[in-house]
């Protein structure tokens, strides 16, 4: 028997190698999976992994009006040969081309998931512009997954679309956590010595760990500057930063870019296949983000059993509770998260206690296999 055909699109190819790790391979039992991003090798690391047919159709992620009104068309022409039952979109450039490309082919079922909305670092005429942009995506799906229940509310509050249309899969999040993966039990002591001394940490450092983009929406300002004040009194912390800069999309200031490359107490480690051994290396989590949508490696560091300072936006405050598995700072507070990271240096008792939590919160929050089939269902559903 034919399974119905399924496309997912996002923008960019590690969003679909790391965003959706596994799901795809999942959902090509029930439907013939086929994966669409724009070029590149991770693409083809999705195609071996999961199983799964690949398109490449390059997006950008800024307004290029040329260039999306091309990428438009190309969708378009894939949609139209493979005449898939479901398209489901993430990210925000994908979203809004790949639903008006399966609103415009007549697909039934045009679904689209919320992961965050970079609009609300924004104002005048982009915001105006963005919202806009926004408000298409959700006129052309026939329903909108926000991946928290606090970024659904925003939703309504901001007027981008009526309540009906939306809803939260599961407890949140859009692929849950692989806690056999995320599972500090996975690290070898040896691992973890070799990475110490690459790094430089010795066993008397308490190490805070950030993974994510090095870039200013994500509070690296604030993170260096807080970091920096407590590295004045504490000689034995060490700071960890996980990911690639972004430079021509949301760059750093030039101060914080030199506090990063020359401060002794500092470690940049860039882009990693694998952040577990460097999760399990460090003591303290830190995510100081503007906004997210419900952020995986919040979800990572709770699995690894290691306590989060983050900041009080939605998805960060879904999974964090204040003083039991970690420490939630209001946005783009120097002080608050100064004092924040200060608390926990000091309080080792504290530490352990709240990292102790950790683990069986997510665990029993966020399992990868309850998110999956929670899709799954909504795809019958919607689909019926």
């Amino acid at each position: 028997m034919l399974r119905p055909k399924l496309v997912r699109i996002t923008t960019i190819p590690a969003s679909l190698n790391s965003l959706l790790k596994n799901q795809l391979k999942y959902m090509n039992q029930y439907y013939e999976v086929h994966a669409v991003s724009s070029p590149g090798e991770r693409l083809e690391e999705v195609k071996k992994r999961e199983g799964v047919f690949t398109h490449a159709i390059y997006m950008t992620r800024t307004l290029s009006p040329f260039q999306d009104l091309k990428s438009l068309f190309q969708l378009i022409k894939l949609i139209r040969k493979e005449r898939p039952l479901i398209v489901h979109t993430h990210t925000p450039k994908a979203g809004t081309l790949g639903m008006l490309a399966a609103k415009i082919c007549g697909i039934p079922v045009r679904m689209h998931t919320v992961a965050g909305l970079p609009l609300l670092e924004t104002k005048g005429f982009k915001r105006t512009l963005l919202n806009t942009v926004e408000k298409i995506t959700y006129r052309c799906a026939t329903g909108i997954y926000p991946n928290s229940f606090k970024l659904k509310e925003i939703i309504v509050q901001n007027g981008l679309c009526k309540e009906s249309k939306l809803k939260v899969i599961g407890n949140g999040s859009s692929n849950g956590i692989d806690s056999n993966y995320f599972d500090p039990a996975n690290i070898s002591e040896t691992t973890k010595q070799e990475l110490k001394e690459k790094i430089g940490l010795k066993d008397a450092d308490i190490t805070f760990c950030f993974i994510g983009r090095i870039v200013k929406d994500k509070g690296i300002k604030e993170l260096i500057k807080s970091f920096a004040i407590n590295a004045e009194k504490y000689r034995n912390i060490k700071l960890v930063l996980v990911g690639s800069a972004e430079r021509a999309i949301d760059p750093l200031d030039k101060e914080t870019e030199q506090i990063i490359t020359s401060h002794p107490q500092i470690y940049a480690a860039g882009v990693q296949a694998d952040v577990r051994p460097f999760l399990a290396v460090s003591d303290i989590f830190v995510f100081p983000s503007y906004r997210e949508g419900f952020p995986n490696v919040v979800l990572q560091a709770g699995a690894m059993g290691i306590p989060s300072i983050v900041s009080n936006i939605n998805g960060c405050n879904e999974i964090i509770e204040n003083n039991v598995n970690g420490i939630i700072v209001p946005v783009k507070d120097v002080h608050a998260l100064t004092d924040a990271m200060r608390y926990l240096i000091d309080n080792k008792d504290a530490r352990h206690r709240i990292a102790s939590a950790c683990r069986n919160i997510i665990v029993s929050h966020y399992s990868q296999a309850y998110i999956w089939e929670q899709i799954l269902e909504e795809y019958k559903n919607q689909s019926a």
